[in-house]
């Protein structure tokens, strides 16, 4: 069941609320984001689940119940696990907009979700490496990916008029990374960085050690290997046992070409493709502009 701490601020008022210039997109914490223009809205990799405690502890806040969703043209998935393929993450919604769902076949044939899709067979397609998808005025592009943890994991890079997007799921640095990197101009590029820890495992009763995610030298790695001009670290505020501080990853960059800019998210923040940057809330924004006419 999804429990959102914020109740239907968020996804009402700062992602549905207006109507963005360019591209804007919002992390919405674990490696789920909103890609958003004037007419198309994109999920990728939304999960707003607690995790499966002891095993794995969410660490954030949930930030919205998709059922207050109204807009939702495509959800994406990267790979099978439940924090990226989780029905009643993006289920409702696919169903409240009449949206698709794109995952590799993977993740339909053996998702960790043990249940039922809950989108129909019309609403939901299969996306392999080297495909494109064009939804309203986005351009997605399927990517392979290095994840050794997953089956079949890909990335996408989402090209847009005012700018290009990039996820790369939960891959470690891939080879195919220089490959994208030569083809397309990526403007913000997301990659998931974690550390090691010690993470319970009640199957077996142990605590073991455990290496989830890049460490500081593999995401700037791939960040050189895909030439992005902005990064933006993503999944390192997720899990307990595994979390780890992004703001290590600016010492890391320094002597290197790529990222130009490192953005630093917290859950709920905007970024819009067009400038580095965190875009203050709208909520933020309307307070300001009514003080100003008060004075």
């Amino acid at each position: 069941m999804v429990h959102a701490t914020w109740g239907d601020w968020f996804v009402t008022e700062e992602v549905e609320g207006g109507e963005p210039d360019g591209v804007s997109v919002w992390y919405l914490g674990c490696n789920g984001f909103v890609v958003r223009s004037a007419e198309t809205t994109l999920y990728i990799d939304p999960y707003f689940a607690d995790g499966d405690p002891p095993n794995i502890v969410r660490m954030i806040p949930v930030p919205m119940d998709p059922a207050d969703a109204t807009l939702c043209d495509a959800v994406f998935v990267t790979h099978e696990h439940i924090d990226h393929m989780h029905p009643p993450s993006y289920a409702p919604l696919v169903n409240a907009d009449e949206g698709m769902l794109y995952a590799p076949q993977a993740a339909y044939d053996r998702p960790d979700y043990d249940g039922d899709f809950e989108v129909a067979d019309e609403r939901r397609a299969v996306v392999a490496d080297g495909e494109s998808v064009t939804v309203g005025d986005f351009t997605v592009h399927v990517r392979g990916a290095d994840d050794p943890d997953a089956i079949e994991p890909v990335t996408y890079v989402v090209e847009h008029d005012a700018g290009t997007f990039f996820h790369a799921g939960d891959s470690r640095p891939a080879d195919r990374f220089h490959d994208i990197g030569a083809e397309f101009d990526i403007d913000l590029g997301v990659l998931a960085f974690g550390t090691v820890g010690a993470i319970y495992y009640p199957d077996d009763d142990e605590t073991r050690t455990t290496r989830w995610y890049m460490d500081e030298n593999q995401v700037i790695e791939a960040a050189n290997a895909l030439r992005l001009d902005r990064l933006l670290p993503s999944h390192y505020d997720m899990w307990r046992g595994v979390t780890a501080d992004p703001k290590v990853l600016h010492e890391h960059a320094a002597s290197y070409q790529y990222p130009r800019v490192i953005d630093v998210a917290s859950i709920g923040d905007r970024l819009v493709l067009s400038e580095p940057g965190i875009v203050p809330s709208r909520t933020r924004q309307r307070n300001e502009s009514r003080n100003r006419n008060q004075r």
